[in-house]
């Protein structure tokens, strides 16, 4: 075990000192690296503030029912509140429903030239089941309803947000799969390259008795280490897109009474791109020295 470990720490040894013998060459690699990893994160790191940011004005669906100007409020709330359904019944007149509009910002001096009132009487539902097959259900029994003049299901933009959520995982996923094979290609290139410059130094040791393991080995690392410098330098890229974008998006955010702001990834999603360029240099490296090794 002691031998074993021995070894492990010569390879990485041998593998750091070949890093920084050819710092230019190991910078661009990582940089690379770093800018690939960069924008699957950064695309990822967007997606979830943007949820986090649609989940704080989410608000559970509800349906409004839009009532016929002859019928009347008597008529339909007992069948409202009987339906074990419906969680919440809440009558909005007509009356009240022109004062909220008069409220709305701009919206004041249209309703000041109305001769009349246009708005109808309306219940405003929540459902004791939110979604979208129970409250389309729902939706269809109440426009069945004597008096009931239209029902309108306030989901759709909640639906269109998922919709467009699962879009963009699915294409963020499409994108790290096509770098992830660009990457393992960069880390497959310079291992080759390193070990054709090394090739007669193998070749002895293969003489000597070294195993493909024993030689495996210091590649492996040199892989891993290029993957750990390129995950840290993409972290870099993507602190700086962050705090670049961050002035601006808090400029507008305040226009709208609000202080959202871009975050950056939290810790776990952090050590996982880590992990995750690792694993990219080594398998990079793994397949380059194993095809010389055959």
């Amino acid at each position: 075990m002691i031998a074993w470990l021995r070894q492990h720490r010569e390879a990485f040894a041998r593998a750091f000192g070949k890093l920084m013998q050819q710092r230019g060459a190991s910078l661009l690699n990582a940089l690379v690296i770093g800018v690939a990893l960069s924008l699957p994160a950064g695309g990822y790191a967007l997606l979830a503030n943007l949820q986090g940011a649609a989940q704080r004005f989410t608000v559970e669906p509800q349906l409004s029912v839009f009532l016929r100007q002859e019928a009347r409020r008597a008529d339909l709330e007992p069948r409202l509140k009987a339906d074990a359904r419906i969680a919440q019944a809440r009558f909005v007149s007509r009356d009240e429903a022109l004062r909220e509009l008069r409220q709305a910002e701009g919206l004041a001096e249209v309703v000041a030239a109305l001769e009349r009132n246009p708005l109808p009487d309306a219940f405003v539902l929540r459902a004791r089941e939110p979604s979208a097959a129970a409250l389309e259900s729902l939706a269809a029994d109440l426009r069945t309803l004597p008096g009931v003049a239209r029902v309108q299901v306030d989901s759709a933009w909640a639906q269109r947000l998922g919709a467009l959520a699962r879009i963009g995982r699915l294409a963020l996923a499409f994108l790290a799969a096509l770098l992830a094979t660009g990457l393992i290609a960069v880390t497959f290139n310079t291992i080759r390259l390193q070990i054709l410059t090394l090739r007669e130094e193998i070749e002895v040791s293969q003489l000597l008795g070294a195993t493909d393991a024993f030689v495996r080995r210091p590649f492996l690392y040199l892989g891993v280490l290029q993957g750990l410098a390129g995950g840290a330098l993409g972290l870099a890229v993507l602190w700086a897109g962050i705090a670049t974008l961050n002035r601006p998006v808090r400029e507008l955010a305040q226009t709208y009474g609000s202080d959202f702001h871009l975050a950056f990834l939290p810790m776990p999603e952090t050590a996982v791109l880590l992990g995750a360029a690792a694993l990219l240099g080594w398998l990079g490296a793994l397949l380059s020295v194993s095809k010389y090794l055959r």
